[in-house]
């Protein structure tokens, strides 16, 4: 399977030196508060768990987390937050899909079209972006760090445990980090599977996957990069995704 995946995941993740980290944390506060809605405890709700080690590889305070979550189950009084998800199309025809938490669906609407507007993006219809892509459950780890070390035959190791594991796809990508895909229901066994065989997982998420990804010319790209980075300083998107090709 390894080389002839087309279903990478171009997401474009909210760093702490990308972003300020208060508006960092406020978008995994808000990401708590909806995942622990469906339950204050990440034993029995995979969803808070993603959330929480999200929040944690980003060294959000445990006081921070904790209220969120509390928050969430409604143990403290929070705010009317709901998921949004918005299509759109970028510099050089590239499909996005950006997902985020408001508790205002008009003004976070009115950011995100302004935001594209003002970077070459439009917005579309509901439906118009989202048939190109997969919602995938998404394992990445280090090829370094496993079981199997550095080596072709590590990577060979490597693929043959994440196919066993129970992977429908894999990717590798910077030359040792091997991207895993998985239906959204198998996410957390995969992941189980991968552990009892000594491979630790870098990051586990739910991601909207391209079925296909495309190339632009330098300037397409440099006008998506300066697109995904306006939105990735805004509040109303929480993570964004494209089918713009590595």
């Amino acid at each position: 399977m390894s080389g002839h995946s087309h279903a990478k995941t171009v997401k474009h993740q909210k760093g702490l030196a990308d972003a300020k980290r208060s508006s960092v944390f406020s978008k995994y506060s808000k990401e708590l508060e909806i995942a622990a809605k469906e339950g204050g405890d990440p034993v029995f709700n995979s969803k808070l768990r993603m959330a929480i080690e999200k929040a944690k590889e980003f060294n959000m305070p445990t006081e921070n987390i904790e209220r969120a979550v509390k928050r969430g189950t409604g143990e403290l009084e929070g705010g009317k937050l709901e998921e949004v998800s918005f299509e759109a199309y970028g510099p050089g025809n590239v499909a996005i899909i950006i997902d985020g938490i408001t508790d205002n669906k008009n003004r976070t609407l009115g950011e995100i079209k302004q935001i594209l507007n003002q970077n070459g993006g439009k917005l579309v219809g509901e439906g118009a972006i989202r048939w190109m892509f997969d919602r995938k459950g998404t394992l990445v780890v280090s090829l370094k760090s496993s079981p199997y070390g550095g080596s072709p035959e590590g990577r060979q190791n490597m693929e043959l445990s994440a196919i066993e594991a129970g992977a429908e796809d894999i990717y590798w990508h910077d030359d040792d980090m091997l991207d895993i895909y998985t239906k959204p229901e198998n996410l957390e066994k995969v992941r189980k599977n991968l552990e009892e065989k000594g491979i630790k997982t870098d990051s586990v998420s739910l991601n909207w996957v391209p079925k296909e990804n495309i190339k632009v010319d330098d300037a397409a790209r440099r006008s998506c990069q300066k697109l995904f980075e306006a939105l990735d300083e805004s509040d109303s998107a929480q993570e964004v995704y494209s089918n713009l090709e590595d």
